[in-house]
């Protein structure tokens, strides 16, 4: 007896829609800040994110900003990266032959767990990787409660 995969058109149409979106934001990205000049405009920086014992972890890999250009800010629950790259013009535009790192502004959010503890939250920023340091509030431990006897 052959197995016959069921067909669901849905499931068809709906990836159908997620490629032409992908298509579009794609072709939409590389255009977007070009009459800004070559190559600015919003890009995002690759991120990892990551859980320990101790803290949850947020590392974007920012290459050529500049420290002072990178802003970390936390808020009702929110973490939020943001900073620029630019486009320094150290050669004539003409003589480019291909510009495709992305220059301009990034910005990126993300929704903290509860059990961060927003106070202790730090940040370093060494070989273009900044490091979010997101520790973890001490869980409640269960208290014995003695029982006195009269």
């Amino acid at each position: 007896m052959a197995i016959v995969r069921w067909w669901d058109p849905l499931r068809d149409l709906s990836s159908i829609q997620e490629k032409m979106n992908q298509l579009f934001e794609d072709t939409f990205s590389r255009t977007r800040g070009r009459d800004q000049g070559l190559g600015t405009g919003m890009w995002t920086p690759a991120v990892d994110i990551y859980e320990t014992d101790e803290a949850v972890v947020v590392k974007a890999e920012l290459p050529g900003v500049d420290r002072d250009q990178i802003g970390v800010e936390v808020k009702d629950g929110i973490l939020t990266l943001h900073g620029e790259r630019k486009f320094e013009k150290e050669v004539q535009e003409e003589n480019y032959h291909r510009i495709e790192r992305a220059y301009g502004a990034f910005n990126r959010s993300f929704s903290l767990p509860a059990i961060v503890a927003q106070e202790k939250i730090s940040a370093k920023f060494k070989d273009g990787v900044l490091e979010v340091q997101l520790p973890k509030r001490e869980i409640a431990k269960p208290r014995q409660v003695k029982i006195e006897v009269k």
